[in-house]
């Protein structure tokens, strides 16, 4: 019995602005063919907006584990990928 592989595609985020006082992390993240503008504020349960909505619940989990993993290593004007376990 053969076993097909996953499927994979990479997400890019751009983190556009960040702010400690306000606890907030906001930017953009793109995957396949969609692309998305965040806002996470990890100060108020770790709250996080996406726009537009097409597409969204594609990206809400892998993203909000994204940024609760990397959240105080992301800085403004910085790239970082990960991998989300679809097609999109």
């Amino acid at each position: 019995m053969s076993s097909k592989p996953l499927p994979e595609t990479t997400a890019t985020v751009r983190v556009t602005r960040q702010s400690w006082q306000q606890g907030t992390i906001e930017g953009e993240v793109s995957a396949g063919s969609f692309e998305w503008h965040f806002q996470w504020r990890f100060r108020q349960n770790k709250n996080l907006s996406i726009r537009p909505s097409r597409g969204r619940a594609l990206i809400q989990e892998p993203l909000g584990r994204f940024l609760e993993k990397w959240d105080y290593k992301l800085e403004p004007g910085g790239d970082y990928s990960f991998t989300i376990r679809a097609n999109l």
